[in-house]
């Protein structure tokens, strides 16, 4: 079995424009989903992509005016492609990943949430929010489910097999 796994990745590579298109939908996708929520709440666009830019400086990113928010666009991007990437990765040794893409997707989508909640955010710099929003959490619950299905049909989209 491993033999076959072996094998079949030495013929699959990954088509790196399908990659970063896919992460430029996600991000587009999570900051349409952003902007929805919280706009009617009061915030800015600048501040929602400095909210993003603060994982990797902190505070100082709601400081830091457009360059910053520029910074957190970027983030935002790099996210989304990680997400399509690592799917990607994984459907290069799992048929069943690459064949059964939009059925896994939920799922995956539910582990890209559980990393960010409970590794990537409280390893980053961004400052602990005074008290976590109910609403948000179940707000982001299905959106991570579209993230992950559509991180999971563009990650296997961009395995692309030798034959």
């Amino acid at each position: 079995m491993h033999a076959q796994l072996h094998r079949a990745s030495a013929r699959a590579r990954l088509d790196p424009a399908t990659l970063a298109w896919g992460g430029l939908l996600i991000a587009t996708t999570d900051f349409l989903f952003c902007l929805a929520f919280w706009l009617p709440l009061g915030s800015s666009v600048p501040r929602l992509l400095q909210s993003v830019a603060a994982g990797a400086l902190g505070r100082d990113a709601f400081a830091g005016g457009w360059p910053a928010a520029a910074l957190g666009a970027g983030f935002m991007w790099l996210i989304g492609t990680m997400f399509v990437g690592a799917y990607a990765l994984a459907a290069q040794r799992l048929d069943t990943l690459r064949r059964h893409a939009a059925r896994q997707g939920p799922l995956y989508g539910l582990v890209l949430y559980l990393v960010m909640l409970r590794v990537v955010v409280p390893l980053s710099a961004a400052p602990a929010p005074a008290q976590a929003s109910t609403a948000w959490t179940l707000a982001c619950l299905p959106m991570f489910a579209v993230f992950g299905t559509l991180a999971a049909v563009l990650g296997a989209r961009a395995v692309m097999v030798r034959r």
